[in-house]
């Protein structure tokens, strides 16, 4: 007897697939002109059309399901230390610098490369976060490396290189290399002037020379990068020295970094962090001694943004997804997206897509800035745009990382039970959101350096102030909010550091809401400002969905996502 069919599936959304992750984000190509990479929009619109591909689109869910394994031993008992990825993995490493993610500022130097390079970034983040590690390590690596010209000629070439070289081998034999980071230890974590690491010097000492180092490293970033830079002591009475280790030591063996186990994450499953020991490993010292942090800190600078890029990426890629299933899926007797309480909910999230991809944006114009100074340009880094960067950065780390935990799970429940479970993006989304609220400094970290951001450069902020001033162009709200930061700034010393959450925040919404004014529709900026800084936003809290009713929610939901 023929088996009857139990039901007709309907009423489900088809996968979102076959679309130009660029060209579907008009707040992005807006961005781009306006921050000054047009010369970069056409291979924007042909990265973005590649990455919307569903073969594309299927890596990031191999490379989730497949994670990379440690083998601590050959077969013949010899100790190897070496990691296996499966080949999606392989690929989207290869796209990543197939566009010059990891280098192209530096590479390539033009005005807006920096601009065009976090646009990038931003497109593959929506793709997959795993991969991303090695790529923003190696990047901000490049102008701490750079100041070492000797080390620096001799790896500039693999450094700068598009391709990608998965080949386990001494640096000599491969086309491209990475470089990660090893920072933190079991004592400290984010406190790493409590590390215990020593460094012995093999000869002289000093800058540029060569050391054996013995310690550990509690979270050891990308363990198969071709390099590291880590912090050690080389002095009892100095502080800490940054050092270069290569995985391989110059007579062509391992060197002694003995990796002890793999970390087993909430998310960023894709990529592989790890637990390490030194064993008279072989390092260079880079910078003076005794001035690891103040080194190292450079390269933080550069992680941070990609921390607020990628979490950014992440909202824009939820957001996305919870539109296409509104627009599809039926309820009650009309599409999600033509109901009145979904059509606000989604609209308040594109508000705070839009505001967040408008502030890194922003900050890769700052970072612009900085880079033309360094090449000489003068003028080019003020004191306002180099508040943006040390100010504005770490401010923007700590509250859209923190507003992408909220957002993902916002958007998961538009999809309901759908996005629940491990067939759906979403669930991937939602688990790799944490991950840039704790990597480079936790909240209260970015927060305390927002505070010594400020008490280090008043000229800066006062210039950053005067300049939001002169772009609030007479709003209300916004001249009322600037006011409030003033006051809490000038506040009793004594009590800023318990502030520091409230005063961070501030800095932040401040800032989006000034690029909102000056990019964003008037009545999604107006929208924006009154439910975040406004008298209503007490009342609004913090849920999704509470925008005026009178507010136009359909016309910011379909400028949010054209497709």
């Amino acid at each position: 007897m023929k088996p009857q069919s139990t039901h007709e599936v309907t009423n489900q959304t088809p996968p979102l697939e076959g679309y130009n992750l660029f060209a579907s984000d008009p707040v992005l190509a807006a961005a781009v002109d306006r921050e000054g990479a047009h010369w970069h929009a056409e291979a924007l619109v042909r990265d973005g059309a590649r990455i919307g591909k569903p073969e594309i689109l299927a890596l990031a869910e191999l490379a989730n399901r497949h994670a990379p394994e440690l083998f601590t031993y050959s077969p013949r008992g010899e100790r190897i230390d070496t990691l296996e990825f499966h080949p999606s993995w392989h690929r989207l490493l290869e796209l990543l610098r197939e566009e010059g993610l990891h280098a192209l500022p530096f590479s390539e130097p033009r005005p807006g490369a920096m601009v065009a390079r976090c646009a990038g970034y931003f497109l593959h983040a929506q793709l997959e976060s795993g991969s991303l590690c090695p790529l923003t390590m190696t990047f901000a690596s490049i102008p701490v490396l750079r100041r070492e010209p000797a080390l620096f000629a001799a790896l500039v070439d693999k450094l700068y290189s598009r391709e990608h070289d998965p080949r386990d081998a001494p640096l000599d034999e491969k086309r491209s290399m990475l470089v990660g980071m090893g920072m933190t230890e079991k004592q400290g974590g984010s406190d790493v002037r409590s590390n215990r690491t020593r460094a012995f010097a093999l000869d002289r000492g000093g800058r540029g020379n060569a050391y054996r180092l013995v310690g550990h490293k509690w979270f050891f970033s990308v363990p198969q990068s071709d390099a590291h830079l880590v912090l050690a002591r080389a002095a009892d009475d100095e502080g800490l020295s940054c050092f270069y280790m290569p995985r391989f030591a110059p007579d062509g063996t391992r060197n002694a970094i003995q990796i002890q186990r793999l970390k087993d994450k909430l998310g960023n499953r894709s990529n592989a962090s790890s637990e390490v020991e030194f064993l008279d490993a072989f390092g260079i010292m880079i910078g003076e001694p005794g001035r690891g942090v103040p080194t190292i800190i450079e390269m933080a600078n550069y992680t941070r943004l990609d921390c607020v890029i990628g979490s950014a990426a992440l909202m824009r890629a939820a957001l996305v997804q919870a539109i296409h299933h509104a627009r599809h899926r039926m309820a009650f007797g009309k599409r999600l997206a033509e109901q009145p309480l979904m059509r606000n909910v989604l609209a308040d999230l594109a508000l705070e897509s839009e505001a967040a991809t408008l502030l890194f944006m922003r900050l890769a114009r700052a970072f612009d800035a900085h880079l033309a100074a360094d090449a000489g340009e003068l003028g080019a880094d003020s004191d306002a745009e180099r508040a943006w960067r040390r100010i504005v950065t770490p401010a923007a780390k700590f509250w859209v990382c923190k507003c992408a935990l909220e957002f993902t799970g916002e958007a998961m429940e538009v999809l309901g039970g759908n996005g629940y479970v491990e067939e759906s993006p979403m669930a991937r989304f939602y688990r790799e959101a944490p991950v840039n609220s704790i990597w480079e400094g936790s909240g209260n970290v970015m927060c305390l350096d927002v505070l010594r951001a400020i008490e280090r450069d008043p000229p800066g902020m006062q210039a950053l102030l005067a300049q939001w001033r002169r772009n609030t162009d007479g709003h209300a709200v916004l001249g009322t909010a600037l006011a409030e930061l003033e006051a809490l700034l000038g506040g009793p010393p004594d009590a800023r550091e318990v502030l520091a959450r409230r005063l961070a925040q501030h800095i932040v919404l401040c800032a989006q809401a000034v690029s909102m004014l000056e990019a964003a529709p008037a009545a999604s900026a107006d929208a924006f400002i009154a439910t975040r800084l406004g008298q209503g936003a007490g009342r609004c809290g913090r849920v999704y969905g509470t925008l005026p009713a009178s507010f136009d929610h359909s016309a910011v939901i379909a400028r949010a996502f054209e497709h």
